[in-house]
Parts: structure tokens; C-alpha cells; sequence
């Protein structure tokens, strides 16, 4: 590399730097180097490309119901967080797939699978599972999870500056951790579960959901069966972890509860 490269490297990192380290909605201090345009075009083709692959579900009474309670999070988020942190326009889609999993992509993308719908009992536990997610797209943790697992060579790539190549659809989605089968993989760090379960927790509140009904979904989650690792094994708080989570955060949640009109939508009949 010659010496003009090396400087040209060095001006791009420090660039890089000083525009990534920010604090999260919560105010933990993270550094996510890819720029929002860039991960949010990566999302829309990644989730074009989702729904292209896999079968979606067209019943328009299902699929109303999910959208009614997607938009209801979504306007409270509108109503809570800064404009530049929300998507410009949200899309949600439900996939036909046993595996209790829902996942969120960068540019306001949300798939929920029909096995979470038999998990999430009621309006306000889906609401709980859809807050989460779009905790996890206001909080930026795709880009940070990608900065991380990638490293800065590789997002540099992307992002033009080393070359001219993109990152594929499918290396977001492995970055994210979301498989060829919507399965979800250790997706996030402890962190990042478990601010986006304290920031989903407010975000059903105010969007008119009971929100002591997030405890009663992860209740449910556990009973699925099966067991659960460890949770030094995992990424993922182990569920009794996030039940004493969401309930240390339930007092402010209930606040913003009572003051709003509770949400009227119908229940998922699958």
C-alpha cells in the first residue's frame, strides 16, 4: 500500500470514528461504523430477497391483525424517539414457519414468524415481541453487530472505500444472525437483548398494550419445552433473566400505560 493510501486509510478511520461512536437510546456508548443509508438499503434488498425465498402468509385477517399491532408500536415509537433514529417507512411481514422467532432488519423491515403467533397469546404479547425488534432497529444494533463481527476492512468494503464491491444480502442476514430458515442464531450480545427488551417494554406501554403481559409471553417461551443452555453458553439472557428485567422495568411502563387510550386490536386467529 503506498504511502498515500496509508494517509488516505488513516483520514477514512478517523472519519469513520468520530462520525460511529455514539450512545444507544439508553445511553450505552457503542460504535457502528456503517453509514444508516448503507444498512438500510442492505435491509430492504435482504428482506426483498426473504420474501422472495420463503412462503408468506396471505390471510388478509391474520395479516391485518399483526399489521394493526405493528403500527401501534411503530406510532408510539414516532411519538418517543428522535426522528432520525426511525425508518422513514415500516413494512412487516408474516412468514409460514413453525419456529417461534420474529427478527427486524435495518430500514424498518419486520418479519414475524406464524410459530411466534402461537407463542404470543394476545394482542399485547405480540406487541411485546414487535417492540422488541424495533428496539433493536432504533438502537442501531445491526451496525454495531456488524462492526464488530466484520472489522473495519470488511467495512470498508462496503462501504466503498478499499473497493467497489457490496455486501451480500446474505452476509447481513449472517451478521444479524437470522439463518436460511428465519431461524434466529445468537443474534445480539446480552447487551443489545437486553435493551432492546427494556426500550420494547416501553414501546408496547405507550403504544396502549398491558405491559405486564411481556412477562407472561417469555413465561411462555419458557414452557415451549426443550430446555435452554446455560446462559453464560449463550448470547441470550436466559429467560428467567429477562422476566426479572422486564419487571424491574414495569413501574415507568405501567405510567406510560395508564396514560394512554388502550390499543383496540384484534386478536391473530391463525
Amino acid at each position: 500500500m503506498t504511502k498515500l493510501c496509508i494517509k488516505t486509510l488513516l483520514v477514512v478511520l478517523t472519519w469513520l470514528g468520530l462520525a460511529a461512536c455514539q450512545e444507544s437510546p439508553t445511553g450505552r456508548d457503542q460504535l457502528a461504523l456503517l453509514p444508516d443509508t448503507v444498512m438500510a438499503d442492505m435491509g430492504r434488498k435482504a428482506f426483498a430477497e426473504l420474501k422472495r425465498s420463503q412462503p408468506l402468509v396471505t390471510d388478509p385477517g391474520i395479516n391485518a391483525a399483526v399489521q394493526c399491532i405493528a403500527g401501534k408500536v411503530i406510532a408510539a415509537a414516532r411519538d418517543e424517539f428522535p426522528p432520525e433514529l426511525m425508518p422513514d417507512d415500516w413494512e412487516v411481514a408474516v412468514f409460514l414457519n413453525p419456529a417461534p422467532n420474529a427478527f427486524a432488519l435495518p430500514g424498518g423491515k419486520i418479519g414475524v414468524n406464524t410459530g411466534m403467533l402461537e407463542v404470543a397469546a394476545s394482542p399485547a404479547q405480540l406487541a411485546a415481541v414487535i417492540g422488541h425488534e424495533v428496539g433493536h432497529v432504533l438502537a442501531d444494533h445491526g451496525n454495531e453487530r456488524m462492526t464488530q463481527q466484520l472489522g473495519i476492512e470488511s467495512v470498508l468494503y462496503v462501504v466503498g472505500f478499499l473497493s467497489e464491491g457490496e455486501m451480500g444480502q446474505q452476509q447481513l442476514l449472517q451478521a444479524l444472525g437470522i439463518g436460511s430458515q428465519l431461524g434466529i442464531s445468537l443474534p445480539f450480545s446480552r447487551a443489545h437483548e437486553r435493551e432492546a427488551d427494556v426500550m420494547g417494554l416501553g414501546l408496547m406501554a405507550a403504544a396502549g398494550f398491558e405491559p405486564d403481559q411481556s412477562v407472561q409471553l417469555w413465561r411462555n417461551m419458557a414452557a415451549l419445552g426443550g430446555g435452554q443452555p446455560p446462559e453464560f453458553l449463550s448470547t441470550h439472557p436466559a429467560n428467567e433473566s429477562r422476566i426479572k428485567l422486564l419487571e424491574a422495568g414495569m413501574a415507568p411502563a405501567r405510567e406510560l400505560y395508564r396514560a394512554v387510550s388502550p390499543a383496540n386490536c384484534p386478536p391473530v386467529v391463525l
